[in-house]
C-alpha cells in the first residue's frame, strides 16, 4: 500500500505539471490573439485547470461522468415500456407530447 503512494504521488505531480504547462501555452497562444487577453502564468495555468475540473469534472471516482442505466436495460424493455419511456421524456424535455405519424399522410 506504502508503495503505491510512492509510486503515485510523483506521477500524480508529474500529470500536473504537463498539463499546467499544456495548458499555459495553450492559453498563451490562442487567448491573446484571439480573445485579446493577457498572458496566464503556470500556477494561473493550474489554476483554470483545477477550476474546471470544480466546474465539469467534480470530484467523483469517475471525474464526474455518470452511467445512464436506461442505456444499459434499453435492450430488455418491450416496446410498450420504450414507448412510455419516450412519451415521458417528451413531457419532462420538450413540453409536449410525441407526435405519432399518421398513417394516411405520404
Amino acid at each position: 500500500m506504502v508503495g503505491i503512494g510512492l509510486i503515485a504521488i510523483p506521477l500524480i505531480v508529474l500529470a500536473a505539471a504537463v498539463f499546467g504547462y499544456a495548458v499555459m501555452n495553450l492559453w498563451n497562444w490562442l487567448v491573446p490573439a484571439v480573445f485579446g487577453g493577457k498572458v496566464i502564468t503556470f500556477w494561473q495555468a493550474v489554476g483554470v485547470l483545477v477550476l474546471s475540473r470544480i466546474l465539469f469534472g467534480g470530484f467523483s471516482r469517475h471525474g464526474g461522468r455518470r452511467k445512464w442505466r436506461i442505456v444499459d436495460d434499453w435492450e430488455q424493455l418491450t416496446p410498450e415500456e420504450k414507448e412510455k419511456f419516450r412519451a415521458g421524456m417528451m413531457r419532462r424535455r420538450c413540453g409536449g407530447t410525441p407526435q405519432t405519424p399518421d398513417p394516411q399522410t405520404p
